[in-house]
């Protein structure tokens, strides 16, 4: 990787990061009495994936979701592409552009594929409710129009046989690739994703791992991800921060990271050739 600059940077592969979309600054989120995060900063670049790592109980998921707007820091700035953001309500985060997953799996399960896929267009309906009752004009060419992102994101995807399937009757894994799509079925800016891995076969973690990587790619989509499995975070992400006990103890590239000596005795364990 190039040297950071304002504008970016080149990944070893050749790939161009640009200028910072996110800033955490200094980030302090506490629970009552206990602190689930001290005074943390980093930031996110555009069309970078960047892996949040750390034990069980380092505050990851409370980090994702300040981020996605659930939790309001008490101490500390989040700033979106060059702008403060105030306090927000989930919702509102995702009118900007923030999409996430969730790490246990929050689909509706009596509902097809499908209509689950087209739950992640809400933010982009705009007809009102006397409108789509009557389901003619404005309504008629926005449900047309939504339905064709929905689409393409199923067989981008890969789960056109599975399209018309109630959700309760997949497995595990597929589910996790349903509500993936959801989640771009939004056409996020910066996706978040809270676990992508967990409870998945080798196979299925590829699968997944792939689709990360293509959805970086093609989309350009820039996305923030925490992952215990540390081959996916190493093969996957540009850079890497490392929380431990709600303290961040590292920030760089994955080689950096896992030569890192506080995060080998925080979390590693052993250095990894």
């Amino acid at each position: 990787m190039n040297q950071i600059s304002d504008e970016g940077y080149i990944t070893a592969d050749g790939r161009k990061i640009g200028a910072v979309m996110m800033e955490m600054k200094n980030i302090t989120l506490r629970f009552g009495g206990v602190k689930a995060i001290t005074d943390i900063s980093f930031d996110i670049r555009q069309g970078e994936i960047r892996a949040i790592i750390g034990p069980n109980g380092a505050g990851k998921s409370s980090m994702l979701n300040v981020i996605s707007g659930f939790y309001i820091p008490q101490e500390g700035e989040v700033w979106f592409h060059g702008k403060k953001r105030a306090p927000m309500r989930p919702f509102q985060v995702a009118q900007q552009g923030i999409a996430r997953t969730f790490q246990n799996i929050a689909l509706f399960e009596g509902m097809s594929v499908l209509d689950n896929v087209m739950t992640g267009r809400l933010t982009h309906m705009k007809s009102g409710m006397l409108s789509q009752a009557i389901w003619k004009g404005k309504a008629e060419r926005e449900e047309v129009a939504n339905r064709e992102v929905v689409e393409k994101v199923i067989d981008f995807l890969e789960i056109q046989a599975i399209r018309k399937t109630p959700v309760a009757r997949l497995p595990y894994g597929l589910k996790k690739r349903v509500e993936l799509a959801r989640a771009l079925a939004a056409e996020p800016k910066l996706l978040l994703l809270d676990e992508p891995m967990a409870g998945m076969n080798v196979e299925e973690k590829e699968d997944m791992s792939r689709f990360i990587l293509d959805v970086n790619d093609e989309f350009g989509t820039t996305i923030a991800l925490i992952e215990h499995d540390m081959g996916v975070v190493m093969d996957l992400s540009d850079r890497v921060v490392v929380m431990d006990y709600g303290k961040k103890i590292g920030d760089g590239t994955p080689d950096e990271v896992r030569n890192n000596q506080n995060v080998i005795d925080a979390y590693l364990g052993v250095a990894h050739d």
